[in-house]
């Protein structure tokens, strides 16, 4: 399971810290927005009910009217009025005049716009404040009712509602359109009502009206119909209470809805208010605190990443080159980046790093010349045996009268050592190298007829300069311990490539006893350790050189051959090789 960064336990940081914030504001927010609701609308039901005992009164008072002009001195007289031929005299005419003046009075009274009508059903005479006129006994007893009573009616284009009352004298007598003395009737229209709810409206209210479900609605003059109608639609769903706050959904969006019953007149009082405007001020309030709480999100963010990029980086690249140190790979380096403390730090790290591979390099070059001083110690040693040889060989043929053996051994044997003194190159090209090689396997085939031998390099290869020495040593115990042993004829190939990649590999093999895979385990293991008695010298110095130049993925490697025998291949890239350490060419 991969590790998290310092960036991304930041992150998770700070989110875990204001996720108890953001869940405690929404707690908190949910809570307040609860109790105002509450408050709300048992604000809005209390001035609902405020409102419709206004209303009450004023039509209460209005009702009240009637009462009081019954018990008038002048309507008393009235009542008792008998008129011959149907014709008032001047005592008559003036006190219909006062009655008059007192039905205008009356009305005047009020801001309701309100009509009194007094009946005397033994004269079947009205009169109002600019009339006095017969009128027909039965219409007017299909109109008397006790309470209010409410007619839809048409005022030009206007829909209204009529309210009248009737009162009596005297009170509980039978048939009053007949038998009564005196009949008042109070008259207003719902235009009276609409006055209160545009004034009510202006007061804060969304669109408060009346409705009876007998009747209709009374609508306030500024009211949204068709949606008061959809809402109105809703309610009658289900009975309505008496008072109380109702929330209703329509179109996506919910309203508070307050009622209230007048059981004077049974309409009732409604008025509604989308939650999103009494919420309006939470809500901006909740943008906001989550524009906040975002902000700082992003704020941190970029902290954390700051951090991230400033500390946890150059840490990790810190890290990382010790790693790579440790693992003895001295060409590590950390690109610094910006001028801080960890540039200071990764400034000083190139430094010591590089100071560790010079020093590194300059004990491991000098183990290494004196480990060459060591071979060509052995080699001095073992020269003089194979000299010894050579020499035989030539008296062998002189006394045989081979000259033209004589001759080609005296030639490659020059060659042979010509190129070994001539060691104070660094490099030569792979050509010379193999020419030796040549030289010397044809010493070695004049010496072992049965010695056969091919050489299969490309061109391309054979331009590359390499360490000298290189091949030889591979070629040497090809011979003496791969062919030499044996009695039957000997075949030594030398073969390579040069991939595109620059990956160079040179194989040289057999057709000898070779060795089995435990065998070739030891003889690899011993190069890669410590030289001592029993390792070969020639091949481990051959290894160590290779590795130096190339890195450890350079070096020898053995397997078995086609031919039968032992295959030991010498492999390094080139392009590793000059990133390392640059060869320097002869001029």
């Amino acid at each position: 399971m991969p590790r998290a960064n310092l960036f991304t336990k930041m992150i998770v940081i700070l989110i875990l810290m204001w996720i108890p914030v953001a869940l405690l504001y929404g707690y908190s927010n949910k809570t307040t927005t609860d109790v105002l609701r509450q408050e709300l609308g048992e604000s809005n039901r209390n001035q609902l009910v405020f409102f419709q005992n206004q209303v009450n009164t004023d039509i209460e008072l209005l009702a009240s009217w009637p009462n009081l002009l019954i018990h008038d001195p002048d309507i008393e007289s009235f009542r008792k009025m008998y008129v011959n031929g149907g014709y008032f005299d001047l005592d008559e005419i003036n006190l219909v005049k006062r009655i008059q003046n007192k039905l205008s009075i009356q009305e005047s009274s009020s801001n309701w716009k309100s009509r009194l009508h007094l009946y005397s059903p033994s004269l079947r005479r009205v009169v109002s404040e600019n009339d006095a006129a017969s009128y027909d006994p039965s219409e007017l007893k299909a109109e008397i009712k006790p309470g209010w009573q409410v007619t839809p009616a048409k005022d030009g284009n206007e829909d209204i509602f009529r309210f009248s009352w009737f009162t009596v004298a005297p009170y509980g007598v039978a048939d009053p359109a007949l038998n009564a003395e005196t009949i008042v009737e109070l008259e207003f229209d719902s235009r009276n009502i609409q006055n209160m709810l545009d004034k009510f409206k202006t007061d804060g209210r969304h669109d408060p009206f009346y409705y009876r479900s007998d009747m209709g609605v009374i609508y306030n003059r500024t009211s949204e119909h068709e949606l008061t109608d959809r809402l109105l639609g809703k309610l009658k769903a289900s009975p309505l209470p008496e008072s109380d706050n109702l929330t209703v959904r329509l179109d996506g969006e919910t309203y508070m809805v307050s009622i209230v019953l007048s059981k004077e007149t049974g309409w009732y009082l409604i008025d509604y208010m989308p939650m999103a405007d009494m919420l309006e001020p939470i809500r901006k309030s909740n943008l906001l605190f989550y524009s906040s709480i975002l902000t700082l999100l992003v704020m941190g963010s970029a902290a954390a990443y700051m951090l991230y990029v400033q500390v946890q980086i150059p840490i990790r690249q810190l890290i990382r080159g010790f790693q790579r140190l440790e693992s003895e790979d001295y060409a590590v380096r950390i690109k610094a980046r910006g001028r801080n403390e960890f540039s200071f730090l990764s400034d000083r790290f190139n430094r010591m790093v590089a100071q560790i591979q010079n020093l590194f390099e300059h004990v491991y070059l000098e183990q290494l010349h004196v480990k060459e001083a060591r071979l060509k110690q052995l080699q001095s040693q073992i020269n003089p045996h194979f000299f010894y040889n050579c020499l035989s060989f030539v008296t062998s043929m002189a006394k045989l009268g081979r000259v033209d053996a004589v001759v080609a051994m005296s030639h490659s044997l020059s060659r042979y050592y010509r190129y070994t003194t001539r060691q104070e190159r660094e490099v030569v090209p792979l050509r010379e190298e193999v020419e030796f090689v040549r030289h010397y396997l044809e010493i070695q085939k004049m010496r072992m007829n049965r010695l056969n031998y091919a050489i299969e390099l490309p061109d391309e290869l054979l331009d590359l300069y390499v360490p000298p020495l290189m091949l030889q040593p591979l070629v040497e115990n090809a011979v003496i311990h791969g062919i030499e042993p044996h009695a039957e004829a000997g075949e030594i190939r030398i073969s390579g490539h040069l991939a595109e990649d620059g990956e160079v590999v040179l194989t040289v093999e057999d057709n000898g006893g070779g060795l089995d895979e435990k065998g070739r385990e030891d003889l690899e293991r011993s190069l890669a350790e410590p030289m001592s008695e029993e390792t070969g010298c020639g091949l481990w110095n051959v290894n160590q050189r290779l590795q130096l130049r190339g890195g450890r993925e350079a070096g020898v490697r053995t397997a078995q051959s086609p031919l039968g025998g032992l295959a030991v291949t010498l492999g390094w890239n080139t392009r590793r090789e000059d990133e390392r350490q640059p060869t320097r060419r002869p001029s």
